[in-house]
Order: C-alpha cells, then sequence, then structure tokens
C-alpha cells in the first residue's frame, strides 16, 4: 500500500517505494488490509495544508516524513462510512490549524485510492452523486416562489445551493429527512461548532449560523410541505444553527399546527438533549424521533469539547430516558474519532450510558476537526487503545438491540402519537 502524497499545486501522486501509514490520536500506526476499502463514490480527497506525510521506508522500517515540498493527503467520507485512521502526518507549522472537516487515511494500492474506512450503513441516500444540480435549482426556485415571504426558504436555499448541504437539499427536493433550522441561539460552546467560532479560535467556521427566529407559520409550511409521503422526516436541528430546544415553544405549536393536519412521515430532533424541561414539552407534543449528539460518556471529556451552559451529562440522560419512556426513536450523533473513541474507558462509559437510556441507534459521525487541537483539549487516555474496527465489534457485541449506523432511520415499528 503505496503512501499518497500532494505536491503545492495539489496534484496526487503515489510514492513508488514508501509504504502509507495512518494516525490513532497522536501515534503513527500501520494500516492492516482489512481496515482498508477502496474509495467510495462521493468521497473527496484533499491535501492537508500545512503538514508533511509520514511514511515507511520499506528499506529501513522507519516511519518517516516524506523529504521535499510535500503535503499529506486526507479522504473526507461520504456518509454512511466510518473512518478507522487519521492520515499519517506531521504539521510543518504548529500554529496552523486544520480546516473543519474529518480526515481519514489514504493509500494507493492495486492500482486504486483505498481508505481506512468501514461501510457502516447504506450510503445511497446520501450520496452527494444522487443530487441532481440543475433539478434542485428548479425546486428551490419553486417553493421560493409559493412561499416569498418564508426566510426559512431563504435561508435554506443558500444551504442547499451554496454550501451543498444534501439534508436541506432533500428539504427542497421534498425527499428523504429534510431540514427545518429553528433557533440562532445555543446553551453548548462547542469546540468544534460549524456554524460558529470565536474569533481567536484559528479555525473560522465553514458555514453561517441563521440569525433571526422564524414563526410558527414559517416552520410548519416547510413542515406540511415536505411530510406528504408517509416515509418523509422533517429535523429540527442543522449545522447551520444553534441548539433547536431554545425554540420549544415555536418547535410545539408548529407541531401541533401541522399534526392538526396530518399524520404522515416523522418528526425529529437533533438536539444537545441538556434543556430537559423543553425536551420533554417537545417530546408530548408529538415527536417520533431524537437523535442527541454526544462525544462521550465521560463527565470530562464531554464537557471539554460541549462547554455546556447550565446542563450537565445527567440532562441529557434524562432527556433521552424520558424520550424512550414515550415511544420516541433514540439514536446518539457520535462523533468519533480514532485513538479516543476507542480508548478502554470510553467503550465502557458509552455501553452504561446505552443501556441506562433505552437507546436504539449509535450514529456513527467522523469528527471534523483539527486533530493536535483537540488533543490537547480532552483528557489523555486512561486504558488500552482497542482501534476503531475493534470497538465497533465490541459495540455490536455488547448492545445487540442497538443499531450501529450513520443517520436517522424510520423506527421498525412506528409508533404515532398524536398531540
Amino acid at each position: 500500500m503505496n503512501l499518497v502524497y500532494a505536491d503545492e499545486q495539489g496534484n496526487l501522486f503515489d510514492h513508488p517505494d514508501w509504504i502509507g501509514l495512518g494516525r490513532s490520536a497522536d501515534m503513527v500506526v500501520e494500516l492492516m488490509d482489512d481496515e482498508l476499502i477502496p474509495l467510495p463514490d462521493g468521497a473527496t480527497l484533499v491535501g492537508l495544508p500545512y503538514t508533511r506525510p509520514i511514511g515507511m521506508n520499506p528499506r529501513t522500517g522507519e516511519m518517516l516524513p516524506l523529504p521535499g515540498e510535500v503535503q499529506a493527503v486526507g479522504a473526507l467520507l461520504p456518509q454512511g462510512y466510518t473512518r478507522l485512521c487519521i492520515p499519517g502526518y506531521v504539521k510543518t507549522d504548529k500554529t496552523q490549524k486544520l480546516p473543519l472537516f474529518g480526515y481519514s487515511a489514504v493509500v494507493w494500492k492495486e492500482g486504486a485510492f483505498y481508505v481506512a474506512a468501514r461501510k457502516s450503513d447504506d450510503p445511497e441516500r446520501w450520496n452527494p452523486l444522487n443530487c441532481d444540480r440543475d433539478e434542485l435549482e428548479i425546486k428551490v426556485n419553486g417553493l421560493l416562489s409559493k412561499y416569498p415571504e418564508n426566510r426559512l426558504y431563504q435561508h435554506l436555499s443558500n444551504c442547499a445551493l451554496g454550501y451543498e448541504c444534501l439534508t436541506a437539499s432533500n428539504t427542497f427536493l421534498q425527499r428523504w429527512e429534510g431540514a427545518v433550522p429553528v433557533s440562532f441561539s445555543c446553551n453548548a460552546g462547542c469546540f468544534g461548532c460549524i456554524s460558529e467560532q470565536p474569533e481567536d479560535s484559528g479555525f473560522p467556521a465553514p458555514q453561517t449560523r441563521m440569525k433571526f427566529k422564524p414563526t410558527v407559520d414559517e416552520v410548519a409550511e416547510i413542515m406540511l410541505e415536505h411530510l406528504q409521503d408517509p416515509d418523509a422526516i422533517i429535523s429540527f436541528g442543522q449545522g447551520c444553527e444553534g441548539e433547536p430546544s431554545t425554540q420549544a415553544k415555536i418547535i410545539v405549536d408548529a407541531m401541533r399546527k401541522v399534526r392538526s393536519v396530518t399524520s404522515n412521515g416523522y418528526i425529529n430532533i437533533n438536539t444537545n438533549a441538556g434543556l430537559t424541561d423543553h425536551i420533554r414539552a417537545i417530546v408530548e407534543a408529538g415527536l417520533d424521533l431524537m437523535r442527541v449528539s454526544t462525544i462521550s460518556a465521560l463527565d470530562d471529556h464531554y464537557n471539554a469539547y460541549y462547554k455546556p451552559r447550565g446542563y450537565t451529562l445527567k440532562n441529557v440522560e434524562k432527556s433521552m430516558r424520558f424520550a424512550a419512556d414515550k415511544g420516541v426513536y433514540t439514536s446518539i450523533n457520535y462523533l468519533i474519532f480514532p485513538g479516543v473513541t476507542d480508548r478502554e474507558e470510553e467503550i465502557e462509559a458509552m455501553i452504561d450510558f446505552a443501556k441506562r437510556t433505552g437507546l436504539r441507534l449509535i450514529q456513527m459521525r467522523n469528527l471534523n476537526i483539527d486533530p493536535e487541537s483537540y488533543l490537547e483539549l480532552i483528557p489523555k487516555a486512561q486504558g488500552e487503545i482497542y482501534g476503531m474496527k475493534q470497538m465497533i465489534e465490541i459495540f455490536e457485541q455488547e448492545l445487540p438491540d442497538v443499531v450501529i449506523g450513520s443517520y436517522t432511520h424510520v423506527p421498525p415499528a412506528p409508533v404515532r402519537r398524536m398531540s
């Protein structure tokens, strides 16, 4: 498996002699054959600025930075794929931070690119190639014309056409899981927030957070347009907004208005679930699905990343337990990072958390972050590091009733709960 690197102009090369390597946290590791899959459709290869790739010289067995004016290369995976290693690299300027993406190790093998990853879900619906840009533009213009006063449609049009957000695109294509953002505020200060970063963070947010408070009618219009198909999902809580439950009254009123008209489809919230009373109100209004963002079931790690304001991990657990007891299909948006998520103490804590909360689904999501900044932020490892592949196998063995996937699923036996 040959080392892949890029020159300063972004041209890709594979080294004829050196072996490609990966990283688990800050440890350079060899890549195993059973960790590699062909580069998936919809993946993107990118150069990592201010880095040099680390490879193995097969003649000496040494792991060294590749000499010359070269950059390391990583793969950005589509949804449905879980990375097992980050690229093997060393920074040439440690003051520089990588853009907020989830980089996966990539090598050249048997005449093709391979990545250190595992297929965790059916990626078909979330393959960017399945979003026809011409059709999307027509649909965007159609709904903007139909609802010229709806600021949410105007906001989402930029998400769909500018940022190429697939969930926003689905809102206009009126298929699968669609977005309905509601909140400009948040009760957490996530270190890796993709919509809002402090000016001194060193890595700018890749997208802009919404800056207005929508009306109940604006929210309900989008929900009713999307929930025409019995299997459609409409989701509060997007990357372009803060914590949706901070706008619980808007959500509750919109849900009740929509459910007085139709029982079609599923209503989902992507949330940190810290505002337990707000979550209870939303659940009682008829919520079907709830996906809770988390990075760890350990307080010190969770607090270091999320910087929660006025809530704790215990509040999150209470919210999830309440929702599960009320028949909501609960999942976690599990932000994972090789060499951290697969630590012994992290695995044990997450298994216990899943059992206590009645969790139904773990959505594996590759954490978009500058690796060095993240590793400096969080607690050091306390136990063995198992590797991502073995971690997933442990979850499958210890949590046989929990689905391991990558995105929101429709529950196998839905319970319709009208408000």
